[in-house]
């Protein structure tokens, strides 16, 4: 059994509303909180790497699985949301919506798409962040499937 060992190194030198950075692998970032939840908002947020986290994960995981099924695509766009909740002070991750965009090549058949259908469902349960989440913060899926049409 494989294990991959991610380390990240963080800095907080400050109080709530300052800034920190953190580094890991090819990731080096100014952090603080967000301006929603009364911080400065300079650099990025737990929040939004929650969010990239699960939609790069969602998107690597489809596009391998489009891959691997010989479905030819001619683009593969996203569009993910992060709802967070704040009720009595209680800060709560409470969904993440994923809006996969799959245009297929024009010469995809009604099998194809359904077949695409189908992966962009398979790929939200199997991708590894969806995985780690799971229980915690709702993964909901709005997948547009579609072809090229012909221009003839």
């Amino acid at each position: 059994m494989a294990k991959h060992i991610f380390t990240l190194q963080a800095n907080w030198p400050g109080g709530r509303n300052d800034t920190g950075t953190i580094e890991v692998g090819n990731l080096n970032t100014t952090v603080s909180i967000p301006p929603q939840m009364d911080g400065p908002g300079i650099g990025t947020n737990p929040d939004e790497m929650l969010l990239g986290a699960a939609a790069t994960c969602y998107i690597i995981t489809l596009a391998a699985m489009l891959e691997r099924n010989n479905l030819q695509k001619e683009s593969l766009t996203m569009t993910s949301e992060g709802v967070v909740d704040v009720t009595n002070g209680v800060i709560t991750y409470q969904k993440i919506i994923h809006k996969p965009c799959v245009l297929l090549k024009a010469d995809a058949t009604d099998k194809d798409v359904q077949k695409a259908h189908k992966l962009a469902e398979k790929a939200e349960t199997s991708c590894m962040i969806s995985r780690a989440v799971k229980g915690n913060v709702e993964i909901e899926l709005k997948a547009s499937i579609e072809k090229v049409l012909s221009s003839s």
